[in-house]
C-alpha cells in the first residue's frame, strides 16, 4: 500500500493528474490521515464504458492507500444531463434510469470490493444523488443554493460558451445542471466528511463550483483533481471500435470482445495508455513499453492490458475463457474444450451465420465450399475450391481437403457450431439447424 502522501506521486507518474486544486494542502490532507474522497458517474445508459475506467484507476490508487472511496451514481443528474457542446440531450424516462443506477452500481462494485476484501481496506460507500435532490423543493433549491452561483461564471463553461452562441441555444434545464453536481460535493460533505472530488477533466468546472459552494455554505476548504481527456492517437474517442461504444457490462460488451479490444488497440496507443491504464509496477510498465517499441509485432503490451483489464472487469474466470476462445480460435487450442457461452460471444464478433432447416440439402448439411461462401470468407464457390485447393480452409481447426465434401452431422460444437477459418486470421461461425 502506498502512503496518503506517495499516493500523489503515482497518480503523476502514472499521468492520472491533468488538474488539481492547491497540490501542497491535498498532499498535506493526505499525509494527515484517511480522506473521505469521491467520483461521480451519470446513468445515461445501461452501462459504463472503458473510457470510464480513467476514473477508477484514481480511485483505486486512493483506496489502496488508505483513503475511503464513495462511488456517486447520479440517478437525479442523470434525468438533467451534462450540457453537450453540440445539442440538448434527450431526457430519459425516470424508471429506466433507476433501473440503470441499480445496474451500473452492482456492476463496478467489485472494482472497489474486491480489493477492500483482499487487502483489508476501507469498505467503499455507494450513492445514488437523488435521495437528497429529489426532497428539495424549487424554493429551497432557488435560496439555500442557487444564491451561491453566479451567472457569469457559469456562462464561462465552455460547453455553455459553444451552446449559448449557436443556434441551439440553452434550456435552463441543462444550465442547472453545474449547481446539482455541486450540491452533491456539498451534500458528501455534510453526510459523510467527504472533502476530495475526482473527475475527467471536462469535469472541471462542476468540480470547482462543489469546491466553491462548500468553501461558501460551511467555511470548509475541500480538494480536487482530475484526469486527463483521452482519445485513440487518430483522435476518435476511447472506446470506440468500428462505430460501437466497448462497455463494461458483459450482456452490451461480452468478455471476449472486449479482451480483443485491448488486443487490439494501436501500438502508439498502448504505449500511450499503458501507465493509465495498468496497476503493475512502474519497472514492468517500462519494460513492456520498451518491448512494444523494439518489436511491436508480438504485442506484449496490448496482451498485458487486455489481460489486466479484462481480469479487473470481469474476473479471472472470464478472463481464462476470453484468452482459450481467442486461441482456441485461431488454431492454437482443441475448440472443443470451449463452452456454447464464450464460443457464441466469440463468433459473434467474427461473424457468423445461423442455417435453418431449409438450408439442409436432401437432408444433408450443405458443403464446406458452400459454407465458405455465405460466411463471406470466400467470394463464390470457385474462389472457396482454390482456397481448400490451396490448403487455406479449415473446420473446427482441421485442414479441408474437399470443397464438395457436406459438413458431417457431428461436426457440431458447444451451442450448434461449426467455425470456419481461412488462412490464419479470417474466422467465422456457423450455427447448425437443430
Amino acid at each position: 500500500m502506498t502512503s496518503g502522501t506517495d499516493v500523489i506521486d503515482e497518480l503523476h507518474r502514472r499521468g492520472l493528474i491533468a488538474q488539481s486544486t492547491d497540490e501542497a494542502e491535498l498532499r498535506e490532507a493526505l499525509a494527515a490521515g484517511p480522506v473521505t474522497y469521491y467520483c461521480g458517474f451519470d446513468p445515461t445508459a445501461p452501462s459504463l464504458h472503458v473510457g470510464h475506467l480513467l476514473q477508477f484507476m484514481v480511485l483505486r490508487a486512493l483506496h489502496r492507500a488508505g483513503h475511503q472511496p464513495i462511488v456517486l451514481v447520479g440517478g437525479a443528474t442523470g434525468l438533467i444531463g451534462d450540457p453537450r457542446p453540440t445539442s440538448e440531450r434527450q431526457l430519459n424516462d425516470p424508471a429506466e434510469v433507476a433501473r440503470w443506477v441499480d445496474r451500473i452500481q452492482r456492476r463496478v462494485a467489485p472494482f472497489l470490493d474486491r480489493p477492500a476484501a483482499e487487502l483489508g481496506l476501507r469498505e467503499p460507500i455507494y450513492v445514488d444523488n437523488l435521495d437528497w435532490t429529489a426532497p428539495l423543493s424549487a424554493i429551497d433549491f432557488l435560496r439555500d443554493i442557487g444564491k451561491h452561483f453566479r451567472v457569469n461564471r457559469m456562462l464561462a463553461k465552455e460547453a455553455v460558451a459553444v451552446r449559448l452562441s449557436s443556434d441551439v441555444g440553452i434550456s435552463y434545464t441543462e444550465f442547472s445542471y453545474q449547481i446539482l453536481q455541486a450540491n452533491d460535493f456539498r451534500e458528501l460533505y455534510l453526510r459523510y466528511g467527504c472533502t476530495l472530488q475526482s473527475g475527467g477533466s471536462d469535469q472541471w468546472g462542476n468540480i470547482t463550483a462543489g469546491v466553491d459552494l462548500v468553501r461558501r455554505t460551511d467555511g470548509v476548504g475541500t480538494h480536487a483533481l482530475a484526469t486527463p481527456l483521452l482519445t485513440t492517437s487518430d483522435g476518435k474517442k476511447i472506446g470506440k471500435t468500428e462505430g460501437a461504444t466497448v462497455w463494461l457490462d458483459p450482456e452490451l460488451t461480452s468478455p471476449y470482445a472486449f479482451f480483443q479490444y485491448w488486443l487490439g488497440i494501436d501500438d502508439v496507443d498502448a504505449r500511450s495508455w499503458a501507465r493509465l491504464f495498468s496497476e503493475r509496477p512502474e519497472d514492468e510498465v517500462a519494460a513492456l513499453i520498451a518491448s512494444s517499441e523494439e518489436r511491436p509485432q508480438a504485442r506484449e503490451l496490448q496482451r498485458a492490458l487486455a489481460e489486466e483489464l479484462t481480469r479487473l472487469v470481469h474476473g479471472e474466470d472470464e478472463l481464462a475463457q476470453a484468452e482459450a476462445a481467442g486461441r482456441a480460435l485461431f488454431g492454437r487450442d482443441d475448440l472443443a474444450g470451449l463452452g456454447e457461452g464464450a464460443l457464441t460471444a466469440a463468433l459473434s464478433e467474427a461473424g457468423s451465420v445461423e442455417l435453418g432447416p431449409d438450408d439442409l440439402v436432401d437432408g444433408r448439411l450443405p458443403t464446406v465450399g458452400a459454407l465458405l461462401q455465405r460466411t463471406g470468407l470466400c467470394s463464390s464457390l470457385s474462389d472457396a475450391r482454390r482456397t481448400v485447393k490451396e490448403g487455406g480452409a479449415y473446420l473446427n481447426n482441421e485442414r479441408v481437403a474437399d470443397a464438395d465434401t457436406p459438413v458431417p452431422p457431428g461436426a457440431a460444437l458447444a451451442g450448434g457450431w461449426v467455425v470456419l477459418r481461412r488462412g490464419k486470421r479470417t474466422v467465422a461461425g456457423v450455427r447448425l439447424p437443430v
